[in-house]
């Protein structure tokens, strides 16, 4: 496999990574504005039925994981085609379009249109994994990656509280600010973002056959080991989406948290995995690789919901935060593995397929841990396991572990063989 570091210079290729960083972070600030935001904006378009809202809102959340699902194959394509840069600029600046319409939507069908459009354009994020794996050497992806995650970590540690301070004077107001954040990380990129793919290193061709979920999916099966470390990824983040489903109704049920601690708890743990993700992957790819960080993401995860589901007081709880930190291990180092996996100009296709993998699980994850959580309190009387859906979530983590153990290997391309002798 040829070098994917495309022929620039040490400057432009931090400016690069410069930008991913920032835009990484601008848009899950932008992201978690709406957090505390939207199901109330929802309620107040459904006349204030909570109930409706709620409904809404899981139609909202499931819709948003469909868009990613189909349309993250699409996006990394197209930047294997066209390239990286038009592809992130056309997405970020649709993507204040998107916010700006959401924030003058008259009823709540136009709002429910703004979010499909939202969660199109948010596909993105597979065409900026893509640039970081053009601009990485593949030894030190796995430490790129850790700081792109930590750069979502640390914007939807900031956007909920700047939201919720927004939404105090105008539940619209945290929807214009969303759209000037990524109308300025759109300008940014356009006056300083350089193409990381190079035109020789292209597709020749868009091809629709593998431009979309099923084709994305046949990528996985072409190369050895790869399907399954994204398999992998999957349960990581199906195993996730338990936290945002259940987290709320969960630690209010069991410990009766009252809204000022639950605010405590998000910057905590935001910032123990801003800072795993941050500074401590790159030191433990260094010294154990990628292989083992992986193992001990899914080790860590695995304990760390089993000790938030068994926690009897919220002391405890918050005592198992520090091990679920390492959790951020797994993802880093598993795009470290599958990006060695492919060439320059199947990055895109790779990290589409991905998103799309994230999209099946943002919209059946919903349904797993919901239901879960509320068959668990129907039957807490003689079950006694509030914490259900959170055991469940860390079952995934050790079928994850367990499919991690048998494949995830660096990848040695072979060796050309040696030209015979004649003699």
């Amino acid at each position: 496999m040829s070098d994917p570091i495309p022929a620039v210079g040490r400057p432009q290729r931090q400016a690069a990574f410069g930008f991913i960083f920032a835009s990484a972070l601008m848009t899950s600030v932008s992201f978690g504005l709406m957090i505390p935001i939207l199901p109330n904006l929802i309620k107040q378009f459904t006349g204030g039925d909570t109930a409706a809202a709620s409904e809404w809102n899981v139609l909202f959340a499931t819709t948003w994981g469909l868009m990613q699902f189909v349309v993250g194959p699409i996006l990394g394509m197209l930047s294997d085609r066209v390239g990286r840069r038009p592809v992130l600029l056309i997405s970020n600046f649709g993507l204040a379009v998107d916010f700006l319409f959401m924030a003058l939507a008259p009823s709540l069908w136009w709002l429910y249109v703004g979010r499909i459009l939202n969660g199109m354009t948010a596909a993105s994020f597979s065409t900026a994994g893509a640039y970081l794996a053009d601009v990485t050497a593949p030894e030190s992806r796995a430490k790129s990656f850790g700081m792109l995650t930590s750069a979502f970590s640390f914007g939807f540690l900031v956007g909920p509280t700047l939201g919720g301070f927004l939404g105090a004077y105008s539940l619209r107001l945290p929807f214009f600010v969303a759209a000037g954040i990524t109308a300025l990380n759109w300008l940014y990129g356009l006056l300083i973002l350089p193409e990381s793919l190079p035109k020789e290193k292209r597709l020749a061709t868009f091809n629709w056959g593998r431009a979309n979920p099923l084709g994305s999916l046949r990528l996985l099966q072409s190369h050895r080991g790869l399907l399954a470390l994204a398999s992998v990824a999957f349960l990581f983040q199906l195993a996730q989406i338990v936290l945002p489903q259940v987290f709320v109704l969960y630690t209010t049920y069991r410990f009766h948290w009252p809204t000022w601690v639950l605010g405590l708890t998000f910057p905590i743990t935001g910032i123990m995995g801003v800072i795993v993700q941050m500074f401590l992957v790159g030191p433990a790819v260094a010294r154990f690789g990628e292989r083992r960080i992986v193992l001990i993401g899914c080790v860590a995860g695995a304990l760390g919901f089993f000790w938030y589901g068994a926690a009897t007081n919220g002391w405890l709880y918050m005592l198992g935060a520090p091990l679920f930190a390492f959790s951020g291990f797994i993802m880093p180092g598993l795009q470290g593995l599958m990006t060695q996996r492919v060439s320059p100009n199947q990055q895109g296709q790779l990290q589409g397929a991905n998103q799309s993998l994230q999209g099946i699980a943002s919209c059946i994850g919903p349904l797993i841990f919901g239901e879960s959580f509320a068959w668990s309190l129907r039957h807490d009387a003689t079950l006694h396991m509030p914490g259900l859906a959170i055991y469940i979530a860390g079952g995934l983590l050790v079928l994850a572990f367990l499919v991690a153990w048998g494949v995830a290997h660096p990848h040695r391309p072979q060796a050309a063989p040696e030209p015979a002798t004649v003699g």
